[in-house]
Formats: C-alpha cells, structure tokens, sequence
C-alpha cells in the first residue's frame, strides 16, 4: 500500500502533466481532498518538488496557502541555467555577473535584448541605495530568480 505522501506526490505530478508543466493550488484545498494537515502538503512538496528534481515552487501564506509548481526545463541550456544557479553562491561581482550574461548570449541561451535588461537590474547603478557591502549578495539573488524564471517550461 503506497504512504499518503506518495499519493499526494503522484496526483500532483499528473496535474503538472495535464496542465503543461504548470500547476496552481491551495495547500488547504489539497489537504482537504486528502484528508490530511496543510503540513503534509508542505512536506510533500519541499521533498519531492525542488529544484535539482527539476520543479520551480512558488508559494504564499495566507488564504489556504497558495502554491505555484513548475517543471523546469530540461536539456542543455537548461542543465547549464541550473548549473550556473548552484555554482553562483551567495555573492557574485558586477564584472562576473557580465561574463556570465555574455557567455549567455554567446551560447544562445538569450538574446542581446535580454542581455542589455539583466546588465541593467545587476548593474551598481541599480543598486545605489544598497550598501556597498550587500551589493554582491542582491547581485546574485537577483540573477538566480532571472536564471530561474528562464528554467520553467
């Protein structure tokens, strides 16, 4: 006999299929149908949908628990994007985030347009009232949600 959270992963994975790699619930609605806590949708969820199984999760509090899950995309330039995201870190420098955009661009992964746009929202002029010492860190968490947002189907 399959354990609750096998079930629950198994019918949100074919609605993932059956909506094209994306879903929306609510964490109250599914515990409902399930006949289970909220918090056996969240342990469900951040077990068997994160990132390195290739899901892109979403979710905000309030109102039954709202929650977005993506499949990410997968192949090449979606491997790459995903390595990039883990090997980026806590900090990344201007200068290294530009080699990073322009290796992008130079693997086809975006266009130049995309390019000029990431430069922009990572450039020091963009962070004028960060402090100097933060900087590195908006830098990276920025360029890891556009990194992202480019990995879901």
């Amino acid at each position: 006999m399959a354990r609750l959270s096998d079930i629950i992963e198994s019918f949100l994975k074919t609605l993932i299929n059956e909506e094209e790699g994306a879903v929306e619930i609510q964490r109250n609605e599914l515990a409902s149908k399930f006949n289970c806590v909220p918090s056996q949708i969240n342990y469900v969820i951040s077990t068997r949908f994160t990132t390195d199984k290739g899901y892109y999760v979403e979710s905000r509090r309030g109102g039954g628990g709202y929650i977005s899950i993506k499949r990410l995309k997968t192949g090449c330039a979606g491997d790459y994007l995903m390595h990039i995201i883990t090997s980026v870190g806590d900090k990344i420098s201007q200068h290294t985030c530009e080699i990073f955009i322009h290796n992008f661009v130079d693997y086809n992964i975006i266009e130049d347009r995309e390019a000029m746009l990431m430069k922009a929202a990572t450039s020091d002029r963009a962070f004028m009232e960060v402090p100097i010492d933060k900087r590195d860190e908006v830098r990276a968490a920025i360029l890891k949600n556009m990194l992202m947002s480019l990995t879901v189907i």
